[in-house]
């Protein structure tokens, strides 16, 4: 399963305990969902476990049966619909609706308390909703055909999780999205999917590790490079006093230096301060082979 599923599926595990959270919850389905009006409801659904949960949750909220529902063993997408008048009619006026109404919007006596809000949210995700994979990307969104519904879910979000989504139109609905990791994470754990929470928590940990490991691999060859370019030159200046007859005309204490390097091409000046004797600081070190290539370039001028 994709984590978006993975994620309805754990939200799916906490059935409302109270009608007023399954009247809440079926709110959010039938204003997130495909269709809702007086002219039917239609819910449309890939998600085994929600197509599980949905008969059971309309029949908590409202005592009532899809006219038409799939086989949970159905391939592809799961149908669930009713068009008898009468359960419609019952269903509107439950939500404080009737054929006056101009537009859907969220009906807030219904999500008065802290547990129908959530509920609400719930039912929003899992038939609106989506979350993408943390491997590839941080985003969670609802998505509605309603206008007025997307801005009261937008402040009901606000209040119920203390953040603001961001709101965009896409092709005739309003979507409410998310893209903060953290934000993404505390949404889910409201929602009822603490365990897909920490899996974006652990993907999230592990990119920056990762990340943090490459800029010290790239740090690392980057230093190891301007060891071997420096070990290079000063070789190359150990080489021109050789030839020109002026190593042993050095003080001792470059004299020591230099042999350091020829027998240890590829040490560090850290590496090579501690073979003195006495040991040096590295600073004095980096001295020492700077007086050499200056004697060098002299040399060879």
């Amino acid at each position: 399963m994709s984590f978006s599923a993975n994620v309805k599926a754990e939200i799916c595990r906490s059935f409302p305990a109270k009608k007023c959270c399954a009247l809440a919850a079926c709110f959010g389905i039938l204003l997130f969902g495909n269709s809702f009006g007086y002219e039917g409801i239609r819910i449309i659904t890939e998600s085994r476990e929600f197509g599980q949960n949905l008969p059971k949750l309309f029949k908590k909220a409202f005592d009532l049966e899809f006219d038409s529902f799939p086989s949970l063993e159905s391939p592809g997408k799961l149908v669930f619909q009713i068009d008898d008048p009468e359960k419609i009619h019952a269903i509107m006026s439950d939500y404080g609706f009737d054929r006056s109404t101009l537009a859907l919007h969220v009906n807030l006596p219904i999500v008065e308390e802290d547990c129908c809000k959530a509920a609400f949210l719930r039912g929003a995700f899992l038939a609106g909703g989506s979350v993408t994979d943390p491997e590839k990307g941080y985003h969670l969104e609802l998505t509605t055909t309603h206008q007025s519904v997307a801005r009261e879910t937008f402040l009901l979000m606000e209040e119920a999780l203390g953040f603001r989504p961001k709101s965009a139109p896409r092709g005739g609905a309003q979507v409410l999205y998310i893209k903060q990791s953290d934000t993404i994470c505390d949404c889910l754990t409201y929602l009822g999917a603490p365990v897909s929470a920490m899996g974006i928590l652990e993907a999230k940990l592990e990119k920056e590790l990762n990340n943090k490991v490459n800029r010290r691999c790239n740090c690392d060859d980057a230093n190891l490079s301007k060891v071997v370019e420096a070990a290079q030159e000063q070789l190359w200046a150990i080489r021109i006093l050789r030839e020109r007859g002026l190593f042993e005309k050095m003080p001792q204490k470059l004299q020591a230096a230099a042999l350091a390097r020829e027998e240890n091409p590829e040490a560090s000046l850290t590496e090579l301060a501690a073979m003195m004797e006495p040991p040096i600081s590295k600073p004095a070190m980096n001295n020492r082979m700077k007086k050499i290539l200056q004697t060098a370039k002299e040399a060879n001028v």
